[in-house]
């Protein structure tokens, strides 16, 4: 897998095989970053980072800072030397996502969440990030899924933790989907 885009493109990025990485696919990753533009002093943070090419795609292309969360333990070698290329300094933490939304103290002007396809609190997920301190006016939000997940169903604004949170587009590339919300 070569990272797409920016300074770093062409690179080569490592990938575990066979721990449940799911590398995002290279037409979708550069899709993604060419809907969010130049990220020169945008902050990015990578949940369920995996190899952490999202990471280094957004590196890559000027974000400063960004962090990378991924919780199982043997990506974390893989992780590190990948994020190792970066030209700035990608932080990562190696804990469940739930477990750091639940600690952040600031906030990301991109967040981008690739959970595994079969992870089923999706839902929950926006809606707990949504009410987070990781997000401020202006955040965008960005979730990768399998087309097939109906979590945006569950996600409703009774509870007025989404109230603010607007879905503005749903890209498709093949099974996956990602979803572009902003908090406005």
């Amino acid at each position: 897998m070569r990272i797409s885009g920016g300074s770093l493109r062409g690179r080569q990025v490592r990938v575990l095989e066979g721990r449940g990485i799911r590398p995002a696919m290279d037409r979708m990753r550069e899709s993604v970053f060419a809907v969010l533009g130049d990220l020169s002093g945008c902050s990015f943070l990578d949940m369920f980072s995996g190899s952490g090419s999202i990471a280094l795609e957004a590196a890559s292309r000027g974000a400063c800072p960004i962090e990378a969360v991924e919780k199982d333990p043997l990506k974390r070698k893989t992780l590190i030397e990948n994020v190792a290329m970066a030209p700035v300094r990608i932080r990562c933490r190696f804990m469940a996502a739930e477990q750091y939304i639940r600690r952040a103290s600031r906030s990301f002007t991109v967040i981008f969440c690739d959970p595994p396809f079969a992870y089923r609190f999706k839902g929950d997920l926006v809606r707990t990030i949504a009410a987070s301190p990781l997000m401020q006016q202006g955040s965008r939000l960005l979730v990768h899924r399998p087309q097939e997940d109906p979590y945006l169903e569950t996600l409703g604004t009774a509870d007025g933790l989404t109230a603010n949170l607007v879905l503005q587009e749903s890209r498709v590339y093949g099974r996956s989907v990602v979803d572009f919300f902003a908090l406005g």
